[in-house]
């Protein structure tokens, strides 16, 4: 790819646009094949790339989250391979039908999904990004324009040329998948501005990097929203539920945003749950940031302020809060949630449905733990990221989430009177 401007690459990717959109879905499956096999075949020099990636991470400081999110090693490559083949054997949306009548002249009218033409992303130190976002793009008939950042730029370079070498081969034009991560922020710039060729931009990353994109871009975008996750412990929350659900969510992999970050105890089952709670999650190694009841009943507690109720820490780190009623759990949340995911424990049913009808997330859940937010996890194989926006679509966003539709009408020589 040595074109000497982003705009050269846009083009590219609209032209490819078309020949992807006429791909049988046996084609698609071939090429996502054909990429999975790749993947495994040039495993070696992918974590080789993704090794001086990592190097150049901690000479940079930049954090032990953004590192566990680079990172690629053998099993994490044998894990995006199998994404892609999950991906492959999804249903094909291109061509559902969504919708129709015939009129009352006779005219037959079918409303049908069809690709959005180029798909752009934007994100930071996720290389497995480059390659989810890549394989749903084709398997819904589309190009894809990549500016993956300068932290897993030799990772996502490698990642690139394997994808296009392998759809080469499988005889898919390897133009439908583009990156302008070698034109730094002017392809970023220009992906922000690519109206005519971008047809929708999806910004994974930081709080910062979303706001940038969702304020600076004059093409479509679907905003992925920090995740600053809530999960309410009820009155009536049984013990080994509320611990377990809690350290899952915190524990298994704190750097994504699916993670829980606040816990909102209810007064009557502080005494209860807190001690048990927070022992187990700092057996975990992680720090509780609490309010002054937590610190009455836990030891080495860190003092709450205003901002651990806002804050997405992304690392060990957890914001504790005592209660005094669902009402408050709920005041809390709105005051403090971006909309991503929350979860209630609890045994009380009307509770339960109660927080599932109040709450104003993308993902609202009872009694189970806030990790499973994910496309791979919901049955999308893989996922573009997860949108807390409303239009044109929430939550874990899958193939028919990178698709729009259109009238097809079939007519036996009406005119319009």
């Amino acid at each position: 790819m040595t074109e000497q401007t982003p705009q050269v690459r846009l083009e590219r990717a609209k032209e490819a646009s078309r020949a992807t959109a006429a791909l049988t879905s046996d084609d698609k499956g071939r090429a996502l094949e054909a990429i999975a096999r790749a993947l495994e075949t040039h495993a070696d020099r992918i974590i080789e790339a993704n090794r001086r990636d990592i190097e150049r991470g901690r000479e940079d400081g930049i954090g032990d989250s953004l590192i566990d999110r680079l990172t690629l090693d053998a099993k994490r490559v044998q894990a995006l391979a199998a994404a892609v083949r999950q991906v492959a054997a999804l249903p094909d949306p291109v061509g559902q039908v969504v919708g129709g009548h015939r009129m009352p002249n006779g005219v037959s009218l079918e409303q049908v999904r069809v690709p959005f033409g180029v798909v752009g992303a934007i994100y930071e130190a996720r290389p497995n990004v480059t390659v989810d976002i890549a394989a749903l793009a084709l398997r819904s008939g589309n190009a894809v324009v990549l500016r993956g950042g300068s932290a897993a730029r030799e990772s996502n370079t490698v990642l690139v040329e394997v994808m296009r070498e392998a759809l080469a081969g499988a005889g898919v034009t390897a133009e439908a998948v583009q990156t302008v991560d070698d034109f730094g922020r002017d392809g970023a710039k220009a992906l922000m501005h690519g109206r005519g060729y971008i047809d929708v931009l999806v910004p994974r990353g930081s709080a910062a990097l979303i706001e940038t994109v969702v304020t600076e871009s004059t093409v479509p975008v679907i905003e992925t929203g920090a995740g600053n996750v809530h999960i309410v412990l009820d009155e009536s929350a049984p013990d080994d539920w509320a611990r377990d659900i809690v350290v899952n969510a915190k524990v298994q992999r704190p750097s994504v945003c699916n993670a829980v970050e606040t816990v909102l105890v209810h007064r009557q089952a502080a005494p209860r749950l807190i001690p048990l709670v927070a022992s187990a999650l700092q057996s975990e190694g992680v720090a509780i940031h609490g309010d002054d009841i937590v610190a009455g009943l836990v030891t080495q507690v860190i003092p709450a302020t205003e901002e651990d109720w806002e804050t997405e820490y992304l690392s060990l780190d957890i914001a504790m809060k005592v209660v005094d009623s669902l009402d408050d759990a709920l005041a809390h949340i709105r005051r403090y949630s971006t909309g991503h995911t929350e979860s209630i424990v609890t045994t009380d049913a009307r509770n339960a449905e109660r927080f599932l009808a109040e709450v104003d997330s993308a993902v609202v859940m009872a009694n189970t733990s806030t990790r499973f937010t994910d496309g791979g996890e919901f049955g999308f194989g893989a996922e573009v990221g997860i949108s807390t926006q409303k239009l044109h679509t929430r939550g874990p966003m899958g193939l028919t989430e990178l698709t729009s539709t259109k009238w097809l009408a079939r007519g036996s020589g009406q005119t319009r009177g």
